[in-house]
């Protein structure tokens, strides 16, 4: 009776990431995500101390900041087990791409367009500064840390939005590199 031996060859397709540059990107992204999570988040709390309705902005930015993390924890496990593939981190920095630039435009919206939040800065908080202990300085105070957190959130936000850009060129290259 002859026997026949089969021999099954796994192999694993490696691919070839910049440490430095991807590391780099993680740690950028996720004090971005966080910050603009917070901000909002801060945001909400600040409308519902107000009994104020809450704009969709703020809750579609927590939830796209909270998305973003995610999706880091994701790349750090993977990467952990080195097993980060070029097509699901292009596939997720297009999406979180597309959030970004939503929250970016919206942003852009209330601080400088029909929102007119930057306008109502220049004329309310920075062009009358208080000093000394007194309630009126502490409201310019937190109306000042209003506006900078406005401005923050959306300079966040371009940052972003380019950075996931950058990352689905680099998963592209990446992906090219190793065919």
């Amino acid at each position: 009776m002859a026997t026949t031996e089969v021999y099954v060859r796994e192999s694993r397709r490696r691919y070839t990431w910049p440490e430095v540059q991807l590391n780099l990107w993680i740690f950028v992204v996720l004090a971005g995500a966080a910050t603009v999570l917070g901000i909002n988040a801060w945001f909400i709390s600040v409308q519902n101390q107000l009994k104020v309705g809450v704009p969709w902005l703020f809750t579609f930015a927590v939830i796209t900041g909270g998305l973003t993390i995610l999706f880091l924890i994701i790349i750090m496990i993977l990467a952990g087990r080195r097993m980060l593939i070029p097509g699901g981190i292009l596939l997720g920095s297009f999406i979180l791409f597309v959030l970004w630039v939503t929250v970016l435009i919206e942003t852009a919206i209330q601080l400088y367009g029909n929102g007119n939040v930057n306008s109502n800065c220049n004329t309310y908080v920075n062009n009358q500064e208080y000093t000394g202990v007194s309630i009126e300085t502490l409201a310019w105070l937190t109306q000042s840390n209003i506006c900078s957190c406005w401005k923050a959130s959306f300079a966040w936000s371009i940052i972003l939005a380019v950075l996931f850009l950058w990352m689905m060129i680099l998963s592209w290259q990446v992906q090219q590199s190793d065919d």
